[in-house]
């Protein structure tokens, strides 16, 4: 099957694009219109629990709900966690803000090189609050600077799978100088030193140490979360990073691995998906733009093989996205959608969002801050659960990362 699953990738890439994409760049044969979106019922989040005092026990059932039929159990943290410290500069981005880069040691040949920035002058007692999320090309694309140390791992999008000095770059996804100016550290780290994205039948990546998994066993996702954990766990022993308030962001696949990552993880202060769609943000059951038969189809690594089951059975799974949301409560959850990616399902991602927010007011907080789906470039974040539509394709911007400095500012700084 997944021989097959892989001939249809090839297939896909070697047409012409317009018999492949529809006119605003998404695949044909989905549905895009909201008047096709099939009558569905979501499953009941808070499942009869009337007061916050039986939150806990509810919130202990979805995640093994979640953990179980979806992403998979990853293995408990690691005993004795090895940092290195890399590289150091106190004058970086130009004077701007000090880099930090640490090596955190995840078994024998494998290790994530973390890449931090910090404010200039922002020295806590405590540490600087900080966002955490990985990249997709390697923390050399982040800044072009020489000291930033090239990936050693497999390397998506590269001449051979290998990183060179050719490929740094200033990327617009990561302001530095926006993030460190508000007063945040920013720490981001290669995706691919944890686990390579393909479907590499368990040996590659951090893989390669533990048994080979069942059908409940972590996935990719569940593995990308638990590397987000472990720079978690390094960051405890910073004096620099106040590891109680670090904010754990992604784009896409990411942006369904740091929702993961904060229903694992309590220690994460807040989670924020970009443009996070299927598997993440998004209602699987409206059955809008990408589908769980084709993200399992496409990526089957990324998920647990109990997800197969939903292939076109959406309806019949116990969840949906609005719980794997929830599990962040009572803490803030940030959830960003874009007009025109439509694959991923914009207003599938509020109403994620909107269906969420019961769990935090049965604790007494604020959710959603609005009932109706907003305006483009006009965000909801008044609420604990914070939510915006902005401009523009699937990718990560200025906006959004304003939206989210200002949701840490009121819920986390």
């Amino acid at each position: 099957m997944r021989l097959l699953c892989i001939l249809g990738l090839i297939v896909m890439t070697v047409l012409p694009s317009n018999s492949v994409f529809t006119a605003f760049g998404q695949p044909r044969g989905y549905n895009y219109e909201e008047d096709k979106v099939p009558d569905y019922t979501l499953p009941d989040l808070l499942g009869g629990v009337e007061t916050a005092a039986d939150w806990p026990a509810r919130r202990a059932e979805l995640h093994t709900l979640l953990e179980r039929e979806m992403f998979g159990k990853a293995p408990p943290r690691i005993a004795e966690l090895n940092v290195d410290r890399v590289e150091a500069s106190e004058v970086a981005l130009d004077g701007k803000a000090r880099r930090r880069q640490i090596r955190v040691h995840l078994g024998e040949g494998v290790a994530m090189d973390v890449l931090i920035y910090l404010p200039l002058n922002a020295v806590s007692e405590n540490g600087v609050p900080l966002f955490l999320g990985y990249n997709f090309t390697g923390n050399h694309t982040v800044r072009d600077e020489k000291e930033i140390v090239l990936p050693r791992s497999w390397l998506r999008k590269a001449k051979d799978n290998q990183a060179t000095d050719e490929q740094r770059a200033n990327s617009s996804r990561w302001p530095v100088e926006m993030i460190t100016g508000a007063g945040y550290g920013l720490a981001t780290i290669y995706y691919g030193d944890v686990d390579p994205d393909f479907d590499d039948g368990w040996k590659n990546g951090v893989h390669q140490h533990y048994p080979k998994p069942g059908p409940a066993d972590w996935g990719s996702i569940a593995t990308w979360a638990w590397g987000l954990s472990r720079a978690l766990d390094a960051f405890e022993k910073d004096p620099e990073i106040d590891a109680t308030k670090v904010a754990v962001f992604g784009h896409s696949r990411l942006g369904k691995t740091s929702l993961w990552a904060g229903a694992n993880d309590t220690r994460f202060a807040m989670a924020i998906s970009n443009n996070s769609g299927c598997g993440g943000a998004a209602l699987s059951r409206r059955a809008f733009g990408e589908t769980v038969k084709r993200i399992n189809t496409s990526f089957p690594h990324w998920f647990c093989d109990n997800y197969l089951k939903y292939n076109d059975k959406e309806g019949e799974a116990a969840f949906d996205q609005h719980m794997l949301i929830a599990l962040m409560a009572p803490r803030p959850v940030y959830v960003a959608s874009a007009v025109d990616d439509k694959w991923a399902d914009p207003r599938g991602e509020f109403l994620s969002a909107k269906h969420a927010s019961p769990a935090w007011e049965l604790l007494g907080q604020p959710g959603l801050s609005g009932d109706a789906y907003p305006a483009v470039d006009a965000p909801l974040a008044d609420g604990r659960v914070g939510y915006h539509v902005r401009t523009g394709k699937h990718n990560v911007t200025e906006f959004d990362w304003q939206q989210y400095i200002a949701f840490a500012d009121k819920w986390v700084k």
